[in-house]
């Protein structure tokens, strides 16, 4: 008898237990719903931007402390989709967690660029965005994954949506629907997007609709190498016709226009040097090219970064940068040299 009673008593313990573990766990648990979503309306932000794209492998503490001053957004690549529409997990955490503090601290906007650039990628990003169901489960995850990690903004990299495909009309559908949802969390949303110099179903992927739902548009001026028969990937006439397209033939609004230019350099086969290196190499940051051991790599020079930051402050909202770590701390950064064409204070 006394047997039965302590297994009945046991039985009990366990079960209550069982229940307290449950309780902490609250209804909404890493959806979000224990934030409080703001009540009042959403203003999108419309001072001009500079846009930094820090790619998660870098060390971040190369990247001297003053430079975070001469930005205004950090956006850290990348997050990647899931197949099921889930985001996976950060892989660098660390630098993750680095990153946003720093941007924090130095009064930056942190953001996370959602990656649809490798094939495998790519190919989920067009599988997700088909599917309206997909698109509303990757929607409700990526709004979860902002939330829950304190960002201010997502930003999409899909390189890129096909209107030959009718890619499009998903990816506007998309873009609106998610610009919907994070901006109820006062939220931005933004993308990283094709030059746009060559027609095609690609230029013609980006729809007047989805930028209407986006708060600005990161647009790829570079990685043009032989455009109009100059061989350097990021030229001055590169980055006129992409500004001309995009807010004249295009007709986008010049207060979502933010400008790419490139902290690295290429060669005639497409290989890639970082500034930093360029420098370390022996590279004049005055010039756009640079050779060594017989080969050429064309990049953008100080004088021509001045010139392309002075063109878009005129002509557009914003400048962007592929990548932060790959400039230069000092004198010769080409990120100093923008902010000082535009006379901005940092």
């Amino acid at each position: 008898m006394k047997k039965l009673f302590f297994l009945a008593f046991l039985s009990i313990i366990m079960l209550q237990a069982c229940e307290k573990e449950v309780a902490i766990v609250p209804d909404g648990y890493n959806t979000g719903i224990l934030n409080v979503k703001p009540t009042t309306p959403y203003v999108s932000n419309q001072d001009f931007k500079i846009v930094a794209y820090y790619s998660e492998a870098r060390e971040i503490d190369s990247i001297a402390l003053a430079k975070f001053k001469m930005v205004t957004h950090i956006h850290y690549a990348f997050a990647y989709p899931n197949a099921n529409g889930t985001i996976k997990a950060i892989l660098r955490p660390a630098n993750f967690s680095k990153m946003r503090n720093l941007a924090k601290e130095n009064g930056l906007k942190f953001g996370v660029s959602i990656a649809g650039v490798s094939a495998a990628e790519k190919e989920i990003f067009e599988n997700i965005i088909k599917d309206p169901e997909l698109r509303a489960i990757f929607i409700r995850n990526i709004v979860e994954f902002a939330v829950n990690n304190q960002l201010d903004g997502i930003d999409i990299d899909w390189e890129y949506p096909n209107a030959n495909l009718g890619q499009h009309i998903s990816y506007e559908s998309f873009m609106k629907d998610l610009s919907v949802e994070l901006h109820a969390w006062h939220k931005y949303l933004s993308a990283a997007v094709t030059a746009g110099v060559f027609p095609g179903g690609i230029r013609d992927g980006i729809t007047l609709g989805a930028v209407e739902a986006m708060d600005f548009i990161n647009l790829m001026a570079y990685d043009g190498a032989g455009y109009k028969s100059n061989p350097n990937h990021a030229s001055m006439v590169l980055t006129q016709d992409v500004i001309d397209y995009w807010l004249n033939q295009k007709g986008i609004p010049k207060s979502k226009a933010v400008v790419g230019i490139p902290l690295y350099g290429k060669n005639p086969a497409n290989a890639a040097l970082t500034f930093r290196d360029m420098l370390r190499q022996g590279a004049n940051p005055l010039e756009n090219s640079f050779t060594v051991a017989g080969t050429t790599y064309y990049y953008n020079g100080i004088p021509t970064v001045k010139d392309k930051a002075t063109l878009i402050k005129e002509k557009a909202n914003g400048i962007m940068f592929w990548e932060f770590f790959q400039d230069v701390n000092g004198s010769n950064s080409l990120v100093k040299a923008a902010n000082d064409a535009i006379g901005r204070a940092y």
